[in-house]
């Protein structure tokens, strides 16, 4: 099957799956609606899962030399910031799942995607395309921009993010839920942080209501960090809010010098919140001749690191579901069947990392997770893309 698939979304997910399905030959058009293609953000985790999905699509020297490659992470005190909990992210991943954890800047892995899709095809991703209406017959998938023009595909990829036009458009809205949790996120240069506060670079620091989380990127020159706070009222959804260090430092009042010192030197032109909205997965993620992934499909919370991660394997899954398939509605059969219970999992298991971690009583915290981390101990890197039966 070679149909003409369209992908709305240019970010990790519609890239990822934009290039695994160049690579195995299939004709796709990107229409993303920035006017330039770029990737906002900071910093994200790439599990083992990840991993093998970006070594198959031929993104292994990328991790290799702008990722940070962790041997060990540690959770703290958020008070005193004794150590709580050490887990290792390098050689016994490598030895059990066959990779390691990765921590990357999202605009190197988004850059590095973007180039090798254009080096597929120069003309496969169309900027200022942002789609306002969708509709389909037995034959095709039209779209509708917003200034007016049209195209038409044979399928169509939303890969759109949270809050997607095309799963609105398509299966109606999602209801929405504010989780009670806001988020900071920030970049540090890295010459400016002392050394004595980086042990290891790359770890957790959990306190009643609040954690944060930190680590080095872009080769090393950046220290990315997040911080999450419990506020029972926010009503804007979005990801580039402007906050000041004097707000962030008042909300971790009491916290480390670990911690406070880091968020006394973001520059304030490198510092944002936002308000964590939660939506329930899908039932099903395709209708017709659409389908949906990443946040489109099945929108997660933080707490995992594990976002661009399902984007990620729903990308090469697809791609492999719709080569292995003769019609449409086989390829997205397929695709579901590989990765609703998957996703599903991983959502759930997201919303009890971000329990355990705020949980009033931190001081208990390695008694409760026995040496191990949140996200070991429940399969959640047995998974791999790239062999998982389709």
């Amino acid at each position: 099957m070679q149909p003409h698939i369209g992908i709305v979304g240019a970010g990790i997910g519609g890239l990822t799956a934009a290039l695994a399905l160049l690579r195995a030959g299939q004709r796709v058009t990107v229409f993303e609606q920035a006017p330039v293609l770029a990737e906002v953000g900071a910093g994200l985790s790439l599990s083992p899962t990840a991993a093998h999905a970006l070594n198959h699509l031929g993104l292994h020297d990328m991790l290799q030399a702008k990722a940070h490659h962790p041997e060990d992470q540690c959770v703290r005190h958020w008070r005193d910031g004794r150590p709580l909990n050490w887990v290792n992210r390098g050689q016994k991943l490598i030895e059990r799942y066959g990779e390691r954890y990765y921590l990357v800047h999202r605009a190197d892995l988004h850059d590095a995607l973007a180039a090798a899709v254009r080096a597929c095809d120069p003309q496969a991703v169309r900027l200022g395309r942002r789609c306002t209406g969708v509709s389909q017959d037995a034959r095709g998938v039209d779209l509708a921009f917003v200034d007016g023009g049209t195209a038409r595909v044979d399928l169509l990829v939303g890969a759109d993010g949270s809050r997607s036009p095309v799963r609105n458009q398509v299966f109606g809205p999602l209801g929405v839920t504010y989780t009670g949790y806001i988020a900071w996120r920030g970049l540090v240069p890295m010459h400016l942080v002392p050394e004595d506060i980086l042990d290891p670079p790359s770890g957790l620091f959990i306190g009643p209501g609040h954690l944060v989380n930190r680590y080095p990127v872009r080769s090393g020159e950046l220290l990315n960090f997040v911080a999450f706070a419990e506020r029972e009222a926010w009503t804007e959804e979005g990801w580039a809010i402007r906050s000041s260090r004097a707000e962030l430092l008042a909300e971790f009042e009491g916290w480390t010098p670990m911690v406070r010192r880091i968020m006394e030197l973001v520059p304030e032109d490198q510092l944002f919140k936002w308000g964590l909205f939660d939506r329930e997965p899908l039932a099903a993620w395709s209708k017709g001749r659409v389908t949906l992934l990443g946040d489109a499909a099945h929108p997660i919370l933080p707490f995992l690191g594990h976002g661009a991660v399902l984007a990620i394997e729903d990308a090469v899954v697809l791609a492999r579901a719709i080569g292995a398939s003769s019609s449409i509605d086989e390829a997205f059969a397929r695709y579901e069947n590989a990765r609703r219970e998957r996703a599903t999992f991983v959502v759930l298991e997201s919303r009890k990392a971000g329990k355990a971690f705020h949980d009033p009583d931190s001081d208990s915290y390695a008694q409760r997770v026995k040496g191990k981390a949140a996200d070991e101990g429940i399969g959640l890197f047995s998974y791999n893309p790239v062999t998982q039966p389709v």
